[in-house]
Protein backbone atom coordinates (compact mmCIF):
# COMPACT_ATOMS: atom_id res chain seq x y z
CA UNK A 1 0.00 0.00 0.00
CA UNK A 2 1.32 3.45 -0.97
CA UNK A 3 0.50 5.99 1.74
CA UNK A 4 0.56 9.80 1.83
CA UNK A 5 0.54 11.71 5.14
CA UNK A 6 -0.28 15.42 5.01
CA UNK A 7 1.52 17.65 7.53
CA UNK A 8 4.89 18.79 8.79
CA UNK A 9 4.96 18.53 12.59
CA UNK A 10 5.69 16.19 15.44
CA UNK A 11 2.22 14.69 15.11
CA UNK A 12 2.93 13.69 11.51
CA UNK A 13 6.43 12.40 12.36
CA UNK A 14 4.93 10.09 14.99
CA UNK A 15 2.19 8.87 12.63
CA UNK A 16 4.83 8.21 9.95
CA UNK A 17 6.97 6.34 12.49
CA UNK A 18 4.04 4.08 13.43
CA UNK A 19 2.91 3.53 9.83
CA UNK A 20 6.42 2.57 8.73
CA UNK A 21 6.40 -0.33 11.21
CA UNK A 22 3.40 -1.94 9.51
CA UNK A 23 4.26 -4.41 6.72
CA UNK A 24 1.25 -3.12 4.75
CA UNK A 25 3.18 0.06 4.06
CA UNK A 26 5.11 -0.34 0.79
CA UNK A 27 5.86 3.33 0.22
CA UNK A 28 5.39 6.37 2.46
CA UNK A 29 5.41 10.01 1.36
CA UNK A 30 4.89 12.92 3.76
CA UNK A 31 4.02 16.37 2.46
CA UNK A 32 5.66 18.67 3.24
CA UNK A 33 7.37 16.81 6.13
CA UNK A 34 10.38 18.07 8.09
CA UNK A 35 14.03 17.21 8.69
CA UNK A 36 13.20 14.33 11.05
CA UNK A 37 10.52 12.84 8.81
CA UNK A 38 12.98 12.96 5.89
CA UNK A 39 15.14 10.42 7.75
CA UNK A 40 12.41 7.75 7.58
CA UNK A 41 10.19 8.67 4.61
CA UNK A 42 10.14 10.55 1.33
CA UNK A 43 9.11 14.19 1.68
CA UNK A 44 7.29 16.14 -1.04
CA UNK A 45 6.54 19.82 -1.65
CA UNK A 46 2.78 20.17 -1.95
CA UNK A 47 0.06 22.68 -1.03
CA UNK A 48 -1.81 20.42 1.38
CA UNK A 49 -4.84 22.75 1.55
CA UNK A 50 -5.41 22.52 -2.23
CA UNK A 51 -7.61 19.45 -2.72
CA UNK A 52 -7.06 19.39 -6.48
CA UNK A 53 -3.28 19.50 -6.09
CA UNK A 54 -3.36 16.71 -3.49
CA UNK A 55 -5.64 14.54 -5.65
CA UNK A 56 -3.37 15.08 -8.65
CA UNK A 57 -0.31 14.16 -6.59
CA UNK A 58 -2.05 10.97 -5.44
CA UNK A 59 -2.84 10.03 -9.04
CA UNK A 60 0.73 10.65 -10.21
CA UNK A 61 2.24 8.70 -7.30
CA UNK A 62 -0.28 5.83 -7.20
CA UNK A 63 -1.31 6.66 -3.61
CA UNK A 64 -3.77 4.20 -2.06
CA UNK A 65 -4.43 5.86 1.29
CA UNK A 66 -4.15 9.44 2.57
CA UNK A 67 -3.86 10.29 6.28
CA UNK A 68 -4.60 13.95 6.98
CA UNK A 69 -2.61 15.25 9.96
CA UNK A 70 -3.60 18.89 10.66
CA UNK A 71 -7.02 20.49 10.77
CA UNK A 72 -6.59 23.14 8.05
CA UNK A 73 -6.76 20.76 5.04
CA UNK A 74 -9.84 19.10 6.56
CA UNK A 75 -11.57 22.46 7.04
CA UNK A 76 -10.61 23.31 3.45
CA UNK A 77 -12.41 20.22 2.14
CA UNK A 78 -9.37 18.23 1.01
CA UNK A 79 -10.97 15.01 2.28
CA UNK A 80 -14.05 15.61 0.11
CA UNK A 81 -11.93 16.23 -2.99
CA UNK A 82 -9.98 13.01 -2.42
CA UNK A 83 -13.13 10.94 -1.87
CA UNK A 84 -14.59 12.38 -5.08
CA UNK A 85 -11.45 11.10 -6.83
CA UNK A 86 -11.98 7.62 -5.37
CA UNK A 87 -9.03 7.84 -2.97
CA UNK A 88 -9.28 6.30 0.51
CA UNK A 89 -8.78 9.01 3.12
CA UNK A 90 -8.59 9.18 6.91
CA UNK A 91 -10.20 12.40 8.07
CA UNK A 92 -13.65 13.99 8.11
CA UNK A 93 -15.48 15.89 5.38
CA UNK A 94 -15.43 19.69 5.34
CA UNK A 95 -18.95 19.74 6.80
CA UNK A 96 -18.00 17.36 9.65
CA UNK A 97 -14.75 19.25 10.29
CA UNK A 98 -16.91 22.17 11.48
CA UNK A 99 -16.72 20.42 14.86
CA UNK A 100 -13.31 22.05 15.17
CA UNK A 101 -13.53 24.86 12.63
CA UNK A 102 -16.40 26.56 14.49
CA UNK A 103 -16.85 26.67 18.26
CA UNK A 104 -20.41 27.91 17.71
CA UNK A 105 -21.20 24.88 15.54
CA UNK A 106 -19.92 22.50 18.21
CA UNK A 107 -22.08 24.19 20.85
CA UNK A 108 -25.12 23.84 18.61
CA UNK A 109 -24.37 20.14 18.15
CA UNK A 110 -24.02 19.71 21.93
CA UNK A 111 -27.33 21.50 22.46
CA UNK A 112 -29.07 19.23 19.96
CA UNK A 113 -27.42 16.07 21.32
CA UNK A 114 -27.88 16.97 24.98
CA UNK A 115 -24.14 16.64 25.56
CA UNK A 116 -22.88 18.29 28.78
CA UNK A 117 -20.64 21.29 28.11
CA UNK A 118 -20.02 24.81 29.42
CA UNK A 119 -22.75 27.44 29.19
CA UNK A 120 -21.88 29.88 26.40
CA UNK A 121 -22.82 32.87 24.30
CA UNK A 122 -21.78 33.75 20.73
CA UNK A 123 -20.87 37.27 19.56
CA UNK A 124 -20.08 39.02 16.30
CA UNK A 125 -19.62 42.47 17.84
CA UNK A 126 -17.13 43.55 20.51
CA UNK A 127 -19.49 45.80 22.51
CA UNK A 128 -22.01 43.04 23.14
CA UNK A 129 -19.20 40.66 24.11
CA UNK A 130 -17.81 43.20 26.58
CA UNK A 131 -21.25 43.69 28.12
CA UNK A 132 -21.55 39.92 28.60
CA UNK A 133 -18.19 39.77 30.37
CA UNK A 134 -19.07 42.67 32.68
CA UNK A 135 -22.35 40.96 33.52
CA UNK A 136 -20.84 37.54 34.27
CA UNK A 137 -17.42 38.48 35.66
CA UNK A 138 -14.34 36.28 35.87
CA UNK A 139 -12.94 33.67 35.66
CA UNK A 140 -14.36 33.26 32.16
CA UNK A 141 -13.18 31.73 28.88
CA UNK A 142 -12.94 33.67 25.61
CA UNK A 143 -12.52 31.67 22.39
CA UNK A 144 -11.98 32.70 18.79
CA UNK A 145 -14.76 30.93 16.90
CA UNK A 146 -12.58 29.68 14.06
CA UNK A 147 -9.28 27.83 13.63
CA UNK A 148 -6.42 29.56 15.45
CA UNK A 149 -3.76 26.81 15.52
CA UNK A 150 -4.55 25.94 19.12
CA UNK A 151 -3.90 29.48 20.36
CA UNK A 152 -7.33 31.15 20.17
CA UNK A 153 -8.45 30.30 23.71
CA UNK A 154 -7.98 32.75 26.59
CA UNK A 155 -8.75 31.53 30.11
CA UNK A 156 -9.23 34.92 31.72
CA UNK A 157 -8.73 35.01 35.48
CA UNK A 158 -9.80 38.65 35.71
CA UNK A 159 -12.40 40.77 33.96
CA UNK A 160 -9.65 43.00 32.54
CA UNK A 161 -7.94 39.98 30.92
CA UNK A 162 -11.22 38.93 29.35
CA UNK A 163 -11.91 42.42 27.99
CA UNK A 164 -8.36 42.60 26.60
CA UNK A 165 -8.93 39.24 24.87
CA UNK A 166 -12.05 40.65 23.20
CA UNK A 167 -10.08 43.69 22.03
CA UNK A 168 -7.30 41.49 20.63
CA UNK A 169 -9.63 39.09 18.83
CA UNK A 170 -11.76 41.74 17.18
CA UNK A 171 -8.59 43.69 16.29
CA UNK A 172 -7.43 40.68 14.28
CA UNK A 173 -4.80 39.01 16.45
CA UNK A 174 -6.08 35.59 15.33
CA UNK A 175 -7.04 36.68 11.82
CA UNK A 176 -10.40 35.57 10.49
CA UNK A 177 -10.70 33.03 13.32
CA UNK A 178 -11.41 35.86 15.77
CA UNK A 179 -14.03 37.66 13.68
CA UNK A 180 -16.59 35.92 15.88
CA UNK A 181 -16.12 34.85 19.48
CA UNK A 182 -17.65 32.37 21.88
CA UNK A 183 -17.58 33.21 25.59
CA UNK A 184 -17.98 30.31 28.00
CA UNK A 185 -18.37 29.74 31.68
CA UNK A 186 -15.15 28.68 33.40
CA UNK A 187 -15.33 24.96 34.14
CA UNK A 188 -13.53 23.65 37.21
CA UNK A 189 -11.89 20.23 37.36
CA UNK A 190 -9.06 18.41 35.64
CA UNK A 191 -8.75 18.34 31.87
CA UNK A 192 -7.92 15.25 29.83
CA UNK A 193 -8.01 14.18 26.20
CA UNK A 194 -10.07 11.24 24.92
CA UNK A 195 -9.38 9.90 21.43
CA UNK A 196 -11.99 7.94 19.49
CA UNK A 197 -11.86 6.60 15.95
CA UNK A 198 -15.12 6.94 14.03
CA UNK A 199 -16.33 5.48 10.72
CA UNK A 200 -19.64 7.34 10.51
CA UNK A 201 -21.44 4.88 12.79
CA UNK A 202 -19.07 3.08 15.17
CA UNK A 203 -16.94 4.79 17.82
CA UNK A 204 -13.77 2.96 18.91
CA UNK A 205 -11.78 4.47 21.82
CA UNK A 206 -8.04 4.38 21.10
CA UNK A 207 -6.58 6.03 24.16
CA UNK A 208 -6.45 8.82 26.69
CA UNK A 209 -3.82 11.45 27.33
CA UNK A 210 -3.21 14.63 29.26
CA UNK A 211 -1.22 17.51 27.87
CA UNK A 212 0.30 20.61 29.44
CA UNK A 213 -0.85 23.77 27.68
CA UNK A 214 0.87 26.40 29.81
CA UNK A 215 4.43 27.34 28.98
CA UNK A 216 5.71 27.37 32.57
CA UNK A 217 6.24 24.73 35.23
CA UNK A 218 3.35 24.17 37.59
CA UNK A 219 1.02 25.02 34.67
CA UNK A 220 1.79 28.76 34.76
CA UNK A 221 2.20 31.39 32.07
CA UNK A 222 0.50 31.79 28.69
CA UNK A 223 -1.15 28.97 26.76
CA UNK A 224 0.86 27.21 24.06
CA UNK A 225 0.17 24.51 21.50
CA UNK A 226 1.28 22.04 24.20
CA UNK A 227 4.54 21.60 26.14
CA UNK A 228 4.27 17.86 26.76
CA UNK A 229 1.85 15.00 27.27
CA UNK A 230 1.51 11.55 28.74
CA UNK A 231 -0.73 8.52 28.19
CA UNK A 232 -2.82 7.05 29.69
CA UNK A 233 -4.44 9.83 31.77
CA UNK A 234 -5.27 8.39 35.22
CA UNK A 235 -8.05 10.93 35.75
CA UNK A 236 -9.92 9.50 32.76
CA UNK A 237 -10.89 6.15 34.29
CA UNK A 238 -12.74 3.43 32.38
CA UNK A 239 -15.98 4.45 34.11
CA UNK A 240 -15.58 8.12 33.17
CA UNK A 241 -14.61 7.18 29.61
CA UNK A 242 -17.82 5.14 29.31
CA UNK A 243 -19.84 8.13 30.56
CA UNK A 244 -18.14 10.33 27.96
CA UNK A 245 -18.96 7.84 25.21
CA UNK A 246 -22.60 7.47 26.26
CA UNK A 247 -23.37 11.11 27.04
CA UNK A 248 -21.11 13.10 24.73
CA UNK A 249 -19.45 11.23 21.86
CA UNK A 250 -22.13 8.78 20.66
CA UNK A 251 -24.90 11.44 20.84
CA UNK A 252 -22.62 13.78 18.84
CA UNK A 253 -22.03 11.14 16.16
CA UNK A 254 -25.76 10.41 16.00
CA UNK A 255 -26.57 14.10 15.57
CA UNK A 256 -23.91 14.47 12.85
CA UNK A 257 -25.42 11.49 10.99
CA UNK A 258 -28.93 12.89 11.43
CA UNK A 259 -27.75 16.11 9.73
CA UNK A 260 -26.37 14.14 6.78
CA UNK A 261 -22.73 14.78 7.70
CA UNK A 262 -21.52 11.51 9.27
CA UNK A 263 -18.17 11.80 11.02
CA UNK A 264 -15.20 9.67 9.90
CA UNK A 265 -11.67 9.98 11.26
CA UNK A 266 -10.34 10.59 14.73
CA UNK A 267 -12.48 12.62 17.12
CA UNK A 268 -10.49 14.23 19.91
CA UNK A 269 -12.69 15.18 22.84
CA UNK A 270 -11.16 17.57 25.34
CA UNK A 271 -12.96 16.81 28.60
CA UNK A 272 -13.18 18.61 31.93
CA UNK A 273 -13.65 16.11 34.74
CA UNK A 274 -14.98 17.07 38.15
CA UNK A 275 -16.31 14.65 40.78
CA UNK A 276 -16.25 11.81 38.27
CA UNK A 277 -18.42 13.67 35.73
CA UNK A 278 -17.08 14.62 32.27
CA UNK A 279 -18.09 17.72 30.34
CA UNK A 280 -16.93 18.65 26.86
CA UNK A 281 -14.40 21.48 26.59
CA UNK A 282 -13.98 21.21 22.81
CA UNK A 283 -13.71 18.84 19.89
CA UNK A 284 -10.76 18.58 17.53
CA UNK A 285 -11.07 16.69 14.26
CA UNK A 286 -7.49 15.37 14.21
CA UNK A 287 -4.99 13.90 16.62
CA UNK A 288 -3.76 16.31 19.27
CA UNK A 289 -0.21 17.53 19.13
CA UNK A 290 1.69 16.46 21.30
CA UNK A 291 -0.86 13.82 22.45
CA UNK A 292 -0.54 11.97 19.14
CA UNK A 293 3.12 11.28 19.88
CA UNK A 294 2.39 9.34 23.07
CA UNK A 295 -0.54 7.49 21.46
CA UNK A 296 1.56 6.41 18.47
CA UNK A 297 4.38 5.36 20.77
CA UNK A 298 1.95 3.01 22.53
CA UNK A 299 -0.02 1.84 19.46
CA UNK A 300 2.86 1.23 17.06
CA UNK A 301 2.13 -0.61 13.80
CA UNK A 302 -1.54 -1.29 14.60
CA UNK A 303 -2.26 2.45 14.23
CA UNK A 304 -2.31 2.01 10.44
CA UNK A 305 -4.73 -0.95 10.62
CA UNK A 306 -7.08 1.04 12.86
CA UNK A 307 -7.02 4.18 10.70
CA UNK A 308 -7.63 2.09 7.58
CA UNK A 309 -10.58 0.35 9.27
CA UNK A 310 -12.08 3.76 10.13
CA UNK A 311 -11.66 4.98 6.55
CA UNK A 312 -13.22 1.80 5.13
CA UNK A 313 -16.17 1.69 7.55
CA UNK A 314 -14.96 -1.48 9.31
CA UNK A 315 -14.47 -0.27 12.87
CA UNK A 316 -17.14 -2.63 14.15
CA UNK A 317 -14.69 -5.51 13.65
CA UNK A 318 -11.55 -3.66 14.81
CA UNK A 319 -9.86 -4.11 18.19
CA UNK A 320 -7.14 -2.13 19.96
CA UNK A 321 -4.38 -4.22 21.53
CA UNK A 322 -3.05 -2.22 24.46
CA UNK A 323 0.09 -3.07 26.32
CA UNK A 324 0.04 -2.24 30.03
CA UNK A 325 2.46 0.63 29.49
CA UNK A 326 2.89 4.38 29.71
CA UNK A 327 4.37 7.01 27.40
CA UNK A 328 5.51 10.59 27.85
CA UNK A 329 6.61 13.30 25.44
CA UNK A 330 8.53 16.44 26.43
CA UNK A 331 8.39 19.39 24.04
CA UNK A 332 11.63 21.27 23.48
CA UNK A 333 10.78 24.76 22.24
CA UNK A 334 12.75 27.79 21.07
CA UNK A 335 13.42 30.33 23.82
CA UNK A 336 10.79 33.06 23.64
CA UNK A 337 7.96 30.72 22.58
CA UNK A 338 4.97 31.22 22.57
CA UNK A 339 6.05 34.82 21.94
CA UNK A 340 8.77 35.94 19.53
CA UNK A 341 11.61 33.48 18.96
CA UNK A 342 14.55 33.09 16.61
CA UNK A 343 14.89 30.41 13.95
CA UNK A 344 18.00 28.76 12.60
CA UNK A 345 19.83 27.71 15.77
CA UNK A 346 21.86 24.50 15.52
CA UNK A 347 20.68 21.39 17.37
CA UNK A 348 23.36 18.88 18.34
CA UNK A 349 23.34 15.58 20.20
CA UNK A 350 20.36 13.99 18.45
CA UNK A 351 22.59 11.13 17.29
CA UNK A 352 23.19 10.28 20.97
CA UNK A 353 19.48 9.56 21.54
CA UNK A 354 18.26 5.99 21.06
CA UNK A 355 15.61 5.35 18.40
CA UNK A 356 13.56 2.25 19.11
CA UNK A 357 10.10 1.24 20.33
CA UNK A 358 10.84 2.81 23.73
CA UNK A 359 12.71 5.99 22.71
CA UNK A 360 12.08 8.46 19.87
CA UNK A 361 12.76 12.11 19.21
CA UNK A 362 9.96 13.28 16.93
CA UNK A 363 10.75 16.44 14.99
CA UNK A 364 8.17 19.23 15.04
CA UNK A 365 9.78 22.44 13.78
CA UNK A 366 13.10 21.44 12.24
CA UNK A 367 14.92 21.89 8.94
CA UNK A 368 18.17 20.65 7.46
CA UNK A 369 20.90 23.14 6.66
CA UNK A 370 24.34 22.14 5.39
CA UNK A 371 23.73 18.59 6.56
CA UNK A 372 22.82 19.65 10.10
CA UNK A 373 19.52 19.94 11.98
CA UNK A 374 18.37 23.48 12.82
CA UNK A 375 15.34 24.89 14.61
CA UNK A 376 12.64 26.16 12.25
CA UNK A 377 9.66 26.76 14.53
CA UNK A 378 8.45 27.47 18.05
CA UNK A 379 7.91 23.90 19.21
CA UNK A 380 10.89 22.10 17.74
CA UNK A 381 11.36 18.58 19.20
CA UNK A 382 9.10 16.05 20.93
CA UNK A 383 11.31 13.85 23.11
CA UNK A 384 9.19 10.73 23.64
CA UNK A 385 9.63 7.54 25.66
CA UNK A 386 7.68 4.47 26.77
CA UNK A 387 8.00 2.56 30.02
CA UNK A 388 6.32 0.03 32.27
CA UNK A 389 5.40 2.95 34.54
CA UNK A 390 4.94 6.67 33.98
CA UNK A 391 7.99 7.29 36.17
CA UNK A 392 10.11 5.06 33.93
CA UNK A 393 8.79 6.78 30.79
CA UNK A 394 9.56 10.17 32.35
CA UNK A 395 13.10 9.17 33.35
CA UNK A 396 13.81 7.87 29.85
CA UNK A 397 12.42 11.01 28.19
CA UNK A 398 14.39 13.45 30.34
CA UNK A 399 17.55 11.37 29.94
CA UNK A 400 17.23 12.00 26.20
CA UNK A 401 16.50 15.70 26.77
CA UNK A 402 19.77 15.93 28.70
CA UNK A 403 21.71 14.45 25.76
CA UNK A 404 20.45 17.10 23.34
CA UNK A 405 22.79 20.07 23.00
CA UNK A 406 20.63 23.05 22.10
CA UNK A 407 21.31 26.16 24.23
CA UNK A 408 18.64 28.16 22.38
CA UNK A 409 15.93 25.71 23.45
CA UNK A 410 14.02 25.04 26.65
CA UNK A 411 11.51 22.59 28.08
CA UNK A 412 9.36 22.11 31.14
CA UNK A 413 10.91 19.71 33.65
CA UNK A 414 7.61 18.74 35.28
CA UNK A 415 5.65 16.97 32.53
CA UNK A 416 3.35 14.41 34.14
CA UNK A 417 3.39 16.06 37.57
CA UNK A 418 -0.33 15.66 38.13
CA UNK A 419 -0.22 11.90 37.63
CA UNK A 420 3.12 11.41 39.37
Amino acid sequence: MNILILGSGGREHSIAWAVMQNPKCDKLIVAPGNAGIAQIAECATLDIEDGGAVAGFCDTNAIDFVIVGPEAPLAAGVGDRLRDAGILVFGPSKAAAELEASKRFTKAICDAAGAPTAAYAHFTEADAARDHIRKHGAPIVVKADGLAAGKGVIVAETEDQALAAIDDMFAGEFGAAGAEVVIEEFMRGEEASFFVLCDGETALPIGTAQDHKRVGEGDTGPNTGGMGAYSPAPVLTDAIAEKALDRIIRPTLAEMSRRGTPYQGVLYAGLMIENGEPRLVEYNVRFGDPECQVLMMRLGAQALDLMQAAAEGRLGEARVNWADDHAMTVVMAAKGYPGAYEKGSLIKGLEDCAEDSFHMVFHAGTAQKDGQIVAAGGRVLNVTARGASLMQARDRAYAMVDRIDWPEGFCRRDIGWRAL
